[in-house]
């Protein structure tokens, strides 16, 4: 979330113990004039504006009393409706592939290398779901060009006892695909 800031905002530095008014703008550099009469430029994520504590307007609501007074009044029935869950929707495996998440730093790794990688350990993570005897694994490979995602389907493709298909878009975006193991299959 980028903040928008304007000339006269009150700002403080982040990290250290400034604070003042912006008094210029340009591009991601902003000018202010310290509380000690300095002029000190800075970064626009190294400030954050603060709010005039005179200016209490943010702070109240302004719902009516009437109306705050009903609600106080008349004493909501609470609903007890437990929502039951399978034994098999308590827990997911989630494995995130991408590169940064696997190895401290991909430095002098080929593309080569870190596609072997990612890919040995989706084979190592779902040997491993298959093994425990988990119901659902869900592999985040990004979007990306598509490559790891082409092998991970090839990978896929050649286990007889799981189906996969793209996973859940809310939660995991376009970046994901979830593999369902088919237990007792002989």
């Amino acid at each position: 979330m980028t903040q928008k800031f304007e000339i006269g905002d009150k700002v403080e530095v982040l990290d250290e113990a400034i604070s003042g008014r912006v008094v210029a703008i340009k591009n991601n550099e902003i000018s202010i004039e310290t509380t000690d009469k300095f002029t000190m430029t800075f970064f626009v994520n190294e400030l954050v504006k603060t709010h005039n504590s005179n200016d209490l307007s943010g702070f109240f609501s302004t719902q009516s009393l009437t109306s705050v007074l009903k609600d106080k009044e008349a004493p909501k029935k609470r609903n007890f409706v437990k929502e039951k869950k399978s034994r098999k929707d308590e827990f997911v495996l989630e494995v995130d592939l991408h590169i940064e998440k696997l190895v401290p730093s991909k430095r002098g790794m080929s593309n080569y290398d870190i596609l072997t990688l990612q890919i040995e350990t989706a084979k190592r993570q779902l040997d491993f779901a298959i093994k425990n005897r988990m119901p659902k694994v869900v592999f985040i490979h990004g979007v990306g060009e598509g490559v790891l995602k082409a092998d991970l389907d090839f990978l896929l493709g050649r286990y007889d006892n799981i189906s996969f298909q793209d996973a859940n878009y809310q939660k995991y975006g376009l970046g994901a695909t979830e593999v369902y193991i088919k237990q007792n299959v002989k």
